[in-house]
């Protein structure tokens, strides 16, 4: 069994290695915060609920001690502040880019074979950041974006529909947010195209309510969303350790794949035991080309926002 560490112990951080241990994914599940006492005892609550649901993962948490998450094979890193009124897209980038530099460094150090999946952010470019801090294989440092939004972009449907979101299999890629590319004619329920059970401008409407659907919570409930990304995340932890090849949406590096080089976008991957095994090139119209290349035109912009930073030796 593996040993997986968790870096910060918020909501999501916390949900995070909540499911990991649920499932029985590791022998040990460390979570790392700078708050004294938090990890400690979020990970205490968690393992003192393995015997009532019949897990074996022991949980830990500690305070900014990356010497206890020595040989780790996963991190998945959660740190990162949210924005706050105010706060320019800029200001967040800076601010986060700092925080995710320090513990890809500190986590490498004593994990240097460990892949890396991001949490954080703004994503694509905190995954970018994540990558340039781990100096490794782009194969094995990818974000978490595209199983969270093709998530909600099913239970959308499926509440549309009546049906079990079980039955429901969808594809979307892009930037996570605004700029996300949806793929309706990718989109099938039990077989299915979605396109024959329900019209464009019913189609439209779940793919804008999708788009939106971290600040529909956000408004609700006055904080970001934890069940569903931490879920999201612990599915590609599963996907990892137990080499199931899962075809996910993730923030992935780019070499010339979409007609796109050097960014980290969402894209169709096969999931393994070495990280990204494959990235899938679908055939895109044209329409949906162009979405993608207005996408990856964002992150870009976010990436020369975190390159004027000069974090980084070349």
């Amino acid at each position: 069994m593996k040993k997986i560490t968790v870096i910060g112990a918020g909501n999501v951080g916390a949900t995070v290695a909540n499911v990991i241990a649920h499932k029985d994914l590791a022998r040990e599940v460390v979570m790392v915060d700078i708050k004294e006492g938090v990890a400690e005892g979020k990970a205490l609550d968690i393992w003192q609920t393995s015997s009532i649901n019949n897990f074996n993962s022991r949980v830990i948490g500690v305070t900014n001690d990356y010497l206890r998450t020595k040989g780790s094979n996963i991190v998945v890193i959660t740190s990162g502040l949210p924005r706050k009124p105010g706060m320019s897209r800029d200001d967040l980038i800076s601010t986060n880019a700092k925080i995710v530099k320090e513990v890809t460094e500190k986590v490498i150090r004593y994990s240097p074979e460990a892949i890396i999946i991001v949490v954080s952010n703004p994503l694509d470019v905190m995954t970018y950041c994540a990558y340039k801090a781990a100096r490794k294989d782009s194969r094995k440092v990818f974000g978490m974006a595209g199983i969270l939004d093709t998530g909600r972009y099913r239970a959308f449907l499926a509440d549309a529909l009546k049906v079990s979101p079980k039955d429901i299999h969808a594809m979307l890629l892009g930037s996570h947010g605004d700029t996300m590319v949806p793929l309706p004619r990718y989109t099938s329920v039990g077989g299915i195209p979605v396109t024959e059970l329900l019209n464009k401008e019913e189609i439209d409407k779940i793919v804008e309510r999708t788009r939106k659907g971290g600040g529909e919570l956000v408004t609700l409930m006055g904080t970001s969303a934890w069940y569903a990304p931490g879920a999201a995340a612990a599915s590609m932890v599963e996907a990892i350790v137990d080499d199931q090849q899962r075809i996910f949406p993730v923030a992935a590096w780019l070499t010339g794949e979409y007609g796109l080089k050097d960014v980290y976008l969402g894209v169709p991957v096969k999931l393994g035991a070495n990280g990204i095994e494959e990235i899938i090139e679908l055939k895109l119209n044209k329409d949906e080309m162009k979405l993608m290349k207005e996408s990856a035109d964002g992150v870009f912009s976010m990436m020369k926002v975190l390159d004027d930073m000069n974090m980084f030796e070349d």
